[in-house]
């Protein structure tokens, strides 16, 4: 048995791999990752593959980054952890006010978790404390939208709901008031792109109007749905949202987690919108995929609804062990610098255009029913006539043999490569995905 077929049985005989069924997984020839350069992962037999979705579209900056890790080098010799609660570290005030420099708007009060679930979390009870501190404990529910994925915590779960992930809970969940979902893959009114009136915003308007007095925030994914299935959408949608949720003191949460450090094409997706929300959740990129951290933030106004008086205590009870790590402080404080230093949003547009291009031109094979892209954000969906989910997952197997990791959610295949790739990378990754594409559509 050689080491990589040692490691597997390891593998399966102790770990629990999220997002994976257990049946075949046992079955499979998985790849074991061992170390990461760039856009490649390596395997334990020496396997180089492209990675096409960055890790679970965090690595916006390559995997070992020489930046990063020299930043966590150094840090990592110096403070490991320190208590944010009443007191503070450097690397902390370091990054806050170098997130808050980047935000949009007035967004400029931040307050860290460790994942994208646990700052959605918090954004959701900052939300209703707000309400609470201003004397309208009345407004204490949630809007979001259909199919919205905001995190695993069963609060978090309760926001969208996504049924082939969370059915087994459904039972205990306090579920959100939710809108239609902008699906323009399944558009509902038979819209093309070019004659689209928004007319799948008619619902969360409605949702709004009619349970403002009870709403303490609405959060969305903007722009793209990521869980549902890469559900990519205009800018116009969240534009329209800002608005409506000013007409009827509604909150208004933008989770990008996801989305945002350069994913759309702009560093924050509400820059195409053209809004700022009054809070904004990130993760992911932060770091650069590095180490996890999170972090909602806030508006000015927001944040000075906790400050107590003489009367009232308006501290926000809400904290984790690792809030503001000093380590991970560090690595997002040299991810934010190589964002702006090395021109990482104009690479972002290139590869943009080669993304648009070759999707579009994906949809002319027999098989596709739709595809779509947005900055580096990409999407294609297979026909249920070719076996939909079953497809696309032959065609991830294909890529994989080729030398390119993507994963697909259902029937949808996706390519979200690390904003850092290079043009010859990318070609390559497009040629495989096409290769494999017409392999098994054919």
């Amino acid at each position: 048995m050689n080491r990589t077929e040692t490691l597997r049985r390891k593998d399966i005989s102790h770990f629990w791999h999220p997002y994976t069924d257990i049946n075949s997984l046992e079955k499979k020839e998985f790849p074991v990752i061992e170390k990461a350069e760039g856009v490649y992962l390596l395997d334990t037999e020496g396997r180089r593959l492209l990675d096409g979705i960055s890790s679970w579209w965090c690595v916006n900056l390559g995997h070992s980054h020489p930046d990063i890790i020299g930043a966590i080098r150094k840090q990592s010799g110096i403070l490991q952890n320190s208590i944010t609660g009443g007191m503070s570290h450097t690397e902390v005030i370091r990054l806050s006010e170098k997130i808050a420099a980047i935000a949009p708007g007035d967004l400029s009060r931040v307050y860290y978790a460790s994942d994208g679930a646990c700052s959605v979390e918090a954004a959701m009870r900052i939300s209703i404390q707000y309400w609470w501190n201003l004397g309208r404990p009345e407004k204490k529910n949630i809007i979001s939208l259909s199919g919205g994925y905001h995190g695993d915590t069963l609060g978090c779960v309760g926001l969208g709901y996504i049924s082939r992930f969370h059915k087994s809970v459904e039972h205990v969940l306090k579920r959100s008031i939710t809108a239609e979902s902008p699906y323009c893959f399944h558009c509902r009114y038979h819209k093309r792109s070019e004659d689209c009136g928004l007319e799948c915003f008619a619902s969360m308007e409605k949702a709004i109007t009619e349970n403002s007095t009870s709403t303490a925030a609405v959060i969305v994914e903007p722009l793209c749905q990521g869980a549902a299935g890469m559900r990519i959408y205009p800018p116009e949608y969240t534009a329209r949202l800002r608005k409506v949720c000013d007409e009827n003191d509604v909150l208004l949460i933008l989770d990008e987690i996801a989305v945002g450090f350069g994913r759309t094409g702009k560093m924050f997706a509400s820059e195409l919108a053209g809004i700022v929300p009054d809070m904004m959740c990130v993760g992911k990129g932060l770091t650069g995929g590095s180490l996890p951290m999170s972090a909602v933030v806030a508006s000015e106004a927001v944040y000075d609804a906790f400050r107590s008086d003489s009367q009232t205590d308006r501290t926000f009870y809400h904290g984790h062990t690792f809030c503001g790590n000093p380590i991970a402080a560090a690595a997002a404080c040299a991810a934010i610098e190589v964002y702006e230093r090395d021109n990482v949003l104009e690479n972002a547009g290139m590869l943009s255009e080669m993304l648009s291009e070759a999707f579009w031109k994906y949809r002319s094979i027999e098989g596709v029913h739709g595809s779509t892209a947005l900055g580096c954000m990409s999407a294609l969906e297979i026909s249920e006539k070719r076996g939909g989910a079953v497809t696309a997952l032959q065609i991830a197997d294909s890529a994989l043999r080729k030398g390119l990791f993507i994963r697909p959610l259902g029937s949808v295949l996706y390519l979200w490569p690390p904003l850092v790739t290079r043009k010859k990378e990318m070609e390559k990754m497009l040629r495989i995905f096409e290769d494999s594409l017409i392999e098994n559509l054919s």
